[in-house]
């Protein structure tokens, strides 16, 4: 099987997030889950940290790449990343799907293309 170095690195930041699903890591690792799975990715593994007092880190090793969240409850915020290898995978629709679930009132996303023997932001 041959690899494709052309990649796409979405990097987002959701801000008003409500602060139990922020701190539910039960819920954000099942959303990821799926999300991978939306974005026609195969998932691998999924690796998890809940911290004390709150927040957490999800961390979804998918063949084509990874998907995280990293997640600030007390501020309402957290910072997604999804960095899909390939042109099968759709990863708009991983953080589409994400938007959906935690439904921020506010995101602010850049876009890269990676393995072109340059970075390429898309904004």
């Amino acid at each position: 099987m041959e690899y494709s170095t052309y990649g796409r690195h979405i990097v987002v930041d959701f801000w008003g997030v409500d602060f139990g699903l922020l701190n539910n890591i039960d819920f954000l690792q099942e959303i990821m889950k799926d999300a991978g799975e939306k974005c026609l990715a195969t998932v691998l593994s999924v690796a998890y940290e809940k911290f004390d007092p709150n927040g957490g880190t999800v961390i979804i090793i998918l063949s084509e790449s990874h998907l995280s969240i990293h997640t600030y409850p007390e501020k309402g915020f957290a910072a997604i990343d999804c960095y899909t290898c390939g042109k099968k995978t759709e990863p708009n629709k991983a953080i589409n799907y994400l938007i959906e679930m935690l439904k921020p009132k506010a995101t602010y996303t850049k876009t890269l293309i990676r393995g072109l023997n340059k970075i390429e932001v898309m904004d």
